[in-house]
């Protein structure tokens, strides 16, 4: 086994799980070691050529979605935010829990066409293809302090395209959290001056 990788075998596709002891991230090398043994790589995902980061195995594991959820609380303070946001799809799993146990609401930001009453939307190309996301134009009252959360910042479209719906919807954006950040693909200049906070860089 190597620091970077091992392959197994799960339900007969190859997958590459990360491992860890030169692992870094913005809340220190223990959450990052802890959030680097729960992911897997799949190969060819959604589309040739992609490597898929699934963190599945993170949040099926009760012990481990705990100590990141407290991690993603402790790292931002309790009483530094209004409302918490999550990016469709996975990053809905990350807001409810941190929203829940911060007793604060939480606001999806969804595909286009997912959201019944009047939107604002933003369009955005991504690593793969061209996307469009929605917010409802009511989600916060003036002022809000918004957390922003995710599973994985890549080359920053997603992220960009949500920061700003918060804004356009009265929001102000009080930080911005994922599990994972792909560094090579530069998400975190193309946010500057906007903070980022990622739990795992590789």
């Amino acid at each position: 086994m190597t620091d970077a990788a091992v392959v197994r075998e799960d339900m007969g596709t190859h997958v590459t799980e990360t491992h860890t002891a030169g692992v870094r991230g913005d809340s220190g090398p223990e959450v990052a070691r802890l959030v680097a043994s729960r992911v897997l790589d799949v190969p060819d995902f959604p589309k040739p050529g992609v490597m898929f980061k699934d963190l599945m195995p993170l949040f099926a594991d009760g012990t481990a979605f705990r100590e990141v959820i407290d991690g993603i609380i402790a790292y931002h303070g309790r009483d530094s935010f209004d409302a918490v946001v999550g990016i469709e799809a996975r990053g809905f799993v990350l807001a409810a829990a941190v929203a829940y146990a911060t007793g604060v609401g939480v606001v999806p930001v969804r595909k286009a066409g997912k959201l019944p009453r009047a939107t604002h939307s933003a369009s955005y190309a991504l690593e793969y293809g061209e996307a469009t996301l929605e917010v409802h134009q009511d989600a916060f009252t003036a002022g809000h302090r918004v957390l922003v959360l995710d599973d994985v910042l890549a080359t920053g479209g997603t992220a960009e395209a949500t920061l700003d719906l918060v804004e356009r919807a009265g929001g102000t954006v009080a930080g911005f959290t994922v599990l994972m950040e792909l560094g090579f693909l530069k998400g975190r200049e193309r946010l500057a001056p906007r903070p980022v906070h990622a739990l795992l860089t590789v």
